[in-house]
């Protein structure tokens, strides 16, 4: 990419999304295409069409995703295997059909089976089952990237695809009914200091162990792979560090300043119980995460308390 090539970053107020903006324009990438949801409807494919064809971006970052924590994944299944399977089969189409250069495609560790061989290596797909609860979205996410590599096998088509742990940061989504883990806990924690509450309730048992890596080593891992990565196998992408549940939840108390009690509804689900994924390939790009994760959770909780009081 040449500091003046057009880029399109698709979901670019979105976490992932914005992280990357504003990381190309760090770069001095100035020729940035995006466009908001009320702009560009991503599930409309006469839209997607016509956009490209006005805009003709050179390079795409395909960010945009309907994305939620657990509880949203388990209610509202049909919304998230539709939006995301029509959001990402639209623009991957139309990137193709218009020349775009290549295309970087972004997928989940969800895809991965409910209990997989840990570290968590690529060749584990479709090894096993799914996690039931956020099944319609990994399905989903396992469509677009076979989408990316056979596009890549019958077009030659640059697609890449790459496979995200649990991110976190800047601009996450807060909103109680959709979060994920981090921001979900921030809130809860957050809410209970300021309403002086004795205790916060948590869902399962704090026992699943997950890997989480700050947004910011996740576009710089993303921008790494679109200059030096083509290959039709999509790439892990993680920390290659696990930390359970109840852990992570003492330091986000910790963070935000709460001098009360966690207590676990073991009646809730608990997920995975544990996701650790191989990131070796990504490694081997020269690419190494740069935040650690309490360093992460107080910019986070930084801009939480700027952006939400």
């Amino acid at each position: 990419m040449d500091s003046d090539s057009k880029i399109y970053v698709s979901g670019h107020r979105g976490l992932v999304g914005s992280a990357i903006v504003e990381n190309l324009k760090t770069k001095g990438y100035s020729n940035i295409i995006t466009a908001s949801k009320s702009e560009l409807d991503l599930t409309n494919q006469l839209q997607v069409e016509e956009f490209f064809q006005q805009y003709t971006p050179e390079y795409v970052f395909l960010a945009a995703a309907k994305v939620g924590g657990i509880v949203a994944n388990r209610d509202y299944p049909g919304d998230f295997i539709r939006d995301n399977l029509l959001i990402q089969t639209n623009v991957i189409d139309a990137a193709y059909r218009s020349g775009v250069k290549k295309l970087l495609f972004l997928g989940s560790s969800c895809i991965y089976p409910k209990f997989p061989k840990i570290p968590i290596t690529e060749d584990q797909l479709l090894s096993g089952y799914l996690e039931p609860t956020n099944d319609a979205y990994a399905i989903a996410k396992i469509a677009g990237l076979r989408m990316c590599k056979a596009y890549q096998q019958q077009y030659g088509f640059n697609a890449i695809s790459l496979m995200p742990t649990n991110l976190y940061g800047p601009r996450d989504n807060f909103n109680p009914e959709t979060s994920h883990v981090i921001p979900s806990i921030m809130l809860k924690v957050h809410n209970a200091k300021h309403n002086n509450d004795p205790y916060i309730e948590c869902w399962g048992d704090g026992s699943p162990l997950r890997e989480f890596l700050h947004v910011d080593d996740f576009s710089e891992a993303c921008y790494t792979c679109m200059l030096d990565y083509n290959d039709e196998q999509f790439i892990n992408i993680g920390s290659s560090t696990d930390i359970s549940i109840k852990d992570l939840t003492e330091i986000i108390v910790k963070t935000v300043g709460y001098t009360g009690e966690v207590r676990w509804d073991t009646t809730k689900p608990n997920g995975t119980p544990r996701k650790l994924m191989d990131s070796s390939k990504i490694s081997s790009l020269g690419w190494s995460p740069k935040i650690n994760l309490e360093d992460g959770l107080e910019k986070t909780y930084k801009w939480f308390k700027e952006n939400y009081q």
